[in-house]
This record gives structure tokens, C-alpha cells and sequence, in this order.
């Protein structure tokens, strides 16, 4: 049900290796890509509604792969809307700020009332493309309510709510750039990894190479900038586990 593969450093890092590995699971997730690579302001970014190992340009944008801060990976199986370049991974927002938000998401909203006036908002056809234009929202009206842009510390806090709400009998497993933060979330035992990378930090869906990887604590809300955990958020405890379709109770969990 999709792979993620998100990149925060404190360094400009070529991260090639992992991304050519990371793409070779589009066997399984074949119904489109994407790739965002940012560095300062510049971003370059691209999606496609193909398998990833039957693009024309993919190869070419890995071999040439830049140096870069921060680095979005999302491969697609479509389980909530057609095959269509509308609902490929990375989605792209921007609140009332001009702000950018990337947003992938690996999973599916099964229950929840939040979700259902944005289909007629939305571009495309998928669940993930909602929760986009949920945060959006949210964002707004806490920067409404303050009379002028958030900062950091309070765009966490409106994340960490959101996700708390939706996440409950969903499966929402998260990485979401606001152009200077980058959020990570999990709510499905063994789905989202993560590792200590020379400055950085790499999470995927899968394991990319034979080092250690260490699973991303669950029900928790992740931010890191540059590489650097900078907030952590309450355990919600909204565990999804598939084989039941219901949310349990979770332990809690250190990073």
C-alpha cells in the first residue's frame, strides 16, 4: 500500500544509492512515482502516473540527483483512486501565508466524517489529497484565530491535532514538508523505519540497505529540521492494525 522514503540533513547529501533502491519497489507499487528534492529555496519536482521502473526520465533524474537538504520519495498502489497523475505523492498546498506543504502519505482513511467535504474541493480522487487539504484548513484558522503567521513550534501543534483526529481507525502513516520542517508519522507496527545518517536522518516504508534501521515509534508525531529532531508530540495511542481494521492500544515509545 505505497512506500514513503523521506531525507532531512543538516548537510547537502547525495542520496542516490537509497533512491535507486527505493525505486526498485514500484513492482509492487506500480501505479505512479514521485520525487521532490529541495535545496534552500530551489526545489525540483516530479511525478508520473507510471510504474517507476517503466518511466522514460526517472533513471535520468537519480543519476543526476543533486545535492540536496531535503529529499521526498513516494511510490504508488492505488487503493483509493484511478491510476492518474492528479493522485500522485508528493501533494502540494499552500496556506494563507504562501507557505508550501508536501504531504505523502501510506495508507487508507477507512472512517471519520473530517475528510468528506474536501471531494469536491480536490483536484484528484485520493484520501491522501484530503488529508492535505484538511491541514490546510486547519492551519488557516489557528493562523485566523492568532491574526498573524504561525511559527514553528505552532505549526507542530496544529499537525500533532489534525493527525490525532484522523488518525483514529485510520491507517496514517505520514511525511509531510512545510518547506522548513519536515513531520513524520506512523500508526501501523513495522511500516515506517527509519536511520541515522551522517548528519541526517532517512525513514522508508522498507528497510534499503543491510545496516541497522530502527522502526519509527508509533503514535507519536515526529518534526526534524536539518536532520535534527526539534519537537515530539504525545503518544495519541490511535495504533492501526490491519489484520482487525480497528485501533488498539499502543505502549509508549522513545526515539
Amino acid at each position: 500500500m505505497c512506500e514513503l522514503l523521506g531525507f532531512s540533513s543538516f548537510e547537502k547529501r547525495n542520496i542516490k544509492p537509497y533512491l535507486k533502491e527505493f525505486f526498485t519497489h514500484s513492482n509492487s507499487n506500480p501505479n505512479g512515482w514521485g520525487l521532490a528534492e529541495f535545496s534552500g529555496d530551489s526545489v525540483r519536482f516530479n511525478t508520473e502516473a507510471v510504474s517507476a521502473d517503466k518511466s522514460s526520465f526517472l533513471p535520468k533524474l537519480i543519476e543526476d540527483n543533486i545535492s540536496s537538504y531535503t529529499v521526498m520519495a513516494h511510490i504508488r498502489r492505488a487503493t483509493v483512486g484511478e491510476v492518474d497523475i492528479r493522485n500522485c505523492h508528493p501533494f502540494i498546498g499552500v496556506d494563507s501565508f504562501k507557505r508550501k506543504w508536501y504531504l505523502m502519505h501510506n495508507g487508507t482513511v477507512f472512517s471519520g466524517t473530517e475528510l468528506i467535504g474536501y471531494r469536491e474541493k480536490q483536484d484528484g480522487t485520493t484520501d491522501s489529497q484530503r488529508i492535505l487539504l484538511y491541514l490546510i484548513d486547519s492551519i488557516n484558522a489557528e493562523t485566523k484565530k492568532k491574526g498573524t503567521q504561525l511559527n514553528p513550534f505552532e505549526r507542530f501543534r496544529v499537525v500533532e491535532r489534525a493527525i490525532e483526529t484522523l488518525s483514529y481507525r485510520n491507517k496514517l502513516n505520514l511525511i509531510i514538508y512545510d518547506g522548513e520542517q519536515m513531520y513524520v508519522h506512523c500508526n501501523m507496527d513495522g511500516t515506517l523505519f527509519y536511520k541515522e545518517e551522517q548528519g541526517g536522518i532517512i525513514f522508508a516504508t522498507v528497510p534499503l540497505d543491510n545496516d541497522l534501521w530502527s522502526p519509527v515509534p508509533l503514535t507519536t508525531l515526529f518534526v526534524y529540521q536539518n536532520g535534527r529532531l526539534r519537537y515530539k508530540g504525545k503518544n495519541h495511542r490511535n495504533e492501526f492494525v490491519e489484520a482487525m481494521g480497528v485501533v488498539t492500544q499502543n505502549l509508549d515509545y522513545n526515539i
